[in-house]
């Protein structure tokens, strides 16, 4: 199963499996025993960031470019023609499989009640990414 919560909230280590950080800035003073991995590229780009907490992009704009940013090809795949990451596509799908073999939980740093979290956003990519041919 695929969850997501604010890095802040308690650990459920029954429920939580293995809980993924998902954010550019891992937080100053965040113990490392709060996540099991820090994945800094699925957080949303920090100009993106700054834009939408600025009240430059409202969360539907803000939402479309970070799933843009995620699909976007990398400088890697500049030098490969054959098998290109087209962004994050690889990550994605090897996140959906392991959730489907063990519990996972993409965490970041906005409260837990909070609805407008590229956590969410992030979860239904992730779920909506095709299995690895």
């Amino acid at each position: 199963m695929l969850r997501v919560k604010s890095v802040k909230s308690p650990i459920d280590k029954e429920e939580d499996g293995f809980r993924i950080l998902a954010t550019r800035f891992r937080g100053r003073g965040l113990p490392a025993d709060r996540y099991d991995a820090w994945v800094a590229s699925l957080g949303p780009s920090e100009e993106l960031l700054a834009r939408y907490l600025a009240g430059d992009l409202t969360w539907a704009a803000f939402g479309r470019e970070y799933v843009r940013e995620l699909r976007t090809p990398s400088a890697v795949d500049e030098g490969n023609p054959t098998i290109r990451n087209h962004g994050q596509k690889f990550t994605l799908r090897l996140i959906k499989a392991l959730a489907e073999k063990q519990d996972v939980t993409l965490l970041c740093h906005c409260a837990e009640e909070s609805t407008k979290c590229h956590r969410f956003l992030l979860q239904r990519e992730i779920l909506r990414s095709q299995p690895a041919a």
